[in-house]
């Protein structure tokens, strides 16, 4: 696990970004996405950039359930605003959260990633270590799944809802177990409020109470950090 601590999210960013230029310079043809706020400066990135991706393809980590992919608090409409409306790919695969049957449509995501090995996987954390939406308890063998969101994130989210009855209540989204199939994983994380959780992914035990601990168990986790978010580490 190599830690490499930045100024700012947007150095974080640049950083991660030269990382990705460099795996697709050696062959990656294969991006695992995340949505929310912590990679937005690496999407900048990308899209400032001369690199043409239309070779490639992404996987993307989760999505809610029984959200219209064109809602504006969808991940299929955040990356289409964030990245792929100016940088397009191949294919880009988000997971189907209006499946008639989810669970069903959680194995052909499993496939999905199985046909498309994912080169390089970019993940947030949570303040309690989620990565994806693999909470505390998470099996740390998981493959994608249907997730009951926590009260806390549910309260979390009702910020972007007009109405509390639209937040959704589930989400699928990839497993532990498949998030570790990443060839190469790039975490990142800024601000105070992640240092508790930054502490306990790179110090700590491997736990389910911790689900990004998990990544001490990859061969070639990037961890890229503030010094807010780095503040409670040892050494």
């Amino acid at each position: 696990m190599q830690v490499k601590i930045v100024k700012d999210k947007n150095e974080g960013g640049q950083v991660a970004f030269d990382l990705i230029k460099k795996g697709i310079a050696n062959g990656a043809k294969v991006l695992g996405l995340a949505t929310g706020s912590t990679p937005i400066p690496l999407y900048q990135d990308m899209i400032a950039s001369d690199l043409d991706f239309s070779n490639l393809v992404s996987v993307n980590l989760d999505e809610y359930v029984g959200l219209p992919e064109d809602n504006e608090q969808s991940y299929h409409q955040f990356m289409k605003d964030n990245l792929f409306n100016k940088k397009p790919f191949a294919h880009s695969y988000v997971p189907n959260g209006n499946a008639a049957d989810i669970d069903e449509a959680a194995k052909e995501y499993d496939q999905i990633i199985a046909d498309n090995p994912i080169d390089i996987q970019i993940l947030g954390i949570g303040r309690n270590g989620h990565i994806g939406f693999n909470e505390p308890g998470s099996d740390l063998n998981s493959t994608t799944h249907k997730v009951k969101l926590t009260e806390s994130t549910i309260e979390a989210n009702k910020r972007f809802f007009d109405d509390e009855k639209d937040v959704p209540r589930y989400a699928i989204s990839m497993g532990i177990g498949s998030i570790m199939k990443g060839k190469q994983i790039i975490l990142m994380a800024y601000g105070e409020d992640k240092a508790d959780a930054i502490k306990a992914t790179i110090e700590g035990p491997v736990t389910d109470h911790v689900p990004a601990s998990v990544l001490q168990n990859h061969k070639d986790a990037i961890i890229i950090v503030d010094e807010a978010a780095a503040s409670k580490l040892s050494k």
